[in-house]
């Protein structure tokens, strides 16, 4: 009874731990020099803008870089998701603290609708949601701001951003932004001998399971090249 106890308890454990990230070195090093050179340069130019006496650069962006210049083909990382969810949570997060007092109930409130209207007007960035809360528990630096925080510094820091992040990108070899409109989908049939499955199919499965960091266009190119592999390998390596 005991062993068995201990073996639920080292498995528990190990769940913490996650799988290694399948990724090379050269995108590991794209990302990480990207992300700072984004940083610095939107850093700078912010700077340069607004000049000493404004607030020039906020610390969600630091998020927003991981996701900019880490997994650029992600939904959550393309231009319109960046601009549109950062500012749509920074005009959430000061009407919030305007209308509620108390910063716990706010910041819950601010969090929620904030979500929420990311999700509507298609923009969802994890980083909004410190972007909301950064407007309430920033301090009177921000609070004086009012709403003109959400021109300066973040639809300034948000737009350099995701400037950057297409030029870095493109350079690299990426391809950014990342065509996700049905109408840019490129039309592939995948060479399955059981059972065709479609975009549709693809685009189904992920509606009905939770948010997954992948939409079905990159799904499906992942199974043409699985079952191209899986040919050559039945072919002998042909």
């Amino acid at each position: 009874m005991k062993k068995q106890w201990v073996e639920s308890l080292k498995m528990g454990c190990a769940r913490l731990w996650p799988h290694p990230l399948a990724v090379g070195k050269k995108e590991i090093l794209l990302s990480s020099v990207g992300a700072g050179l984004g940083l610095m340069i939107s850093g700078w130019i912010s700077h340069f803008v607004l000049g000493e006496v404004n607030l020039w650069f906020i610390a969600p962006m630091g998020a927003s870089a991981v996701l900019l210049f880490g997994v650029p083909n992600s939904p959550l990382a393309q231009p319109w998701s960046i601009v549109g969810g950062n500012i749509a949570a920074a005009a959430v997060g000061v009407s919030t603290s305007l209308l509620i007092a108390d910063p716990g109930l706010a910041c819950g409130v601010a969090a929620a609708l904030a979500i929420g209207l990311m999700f509507k007007l298609r923009c969802l960035h994890p980083p909004g949601g410190a972007v909301a809360l950064t407007a309430i528990l920033g301090g009177p630096g921000i609070h004086q701001l009012g709403y003109s925080f959400v021109l300066y510094p973040v639809l300034l820091n948000s737009v350099l951003l995701a400037v950057l992040a297409i030029i870095f990108n493109n350079l690299a070899g990426r391809r950014y932004p990342h065509p996700l409109a049905s109408a840019e989908a490129k039309s592939v049939n995948l060479p399955i001998d059981a059972v065709s499955i479609t975009r549709a199919d693809l685009h189904e499965a992920l509606m009905q399971g939770e948010l997954f960091d992948i939409d079905e266009d990159d799904l499906q190119e992942i199974l043409l090249r699985a079952e191209q592999l899986a040919h050559q390998r039945q072919n002998g390596g042909a």
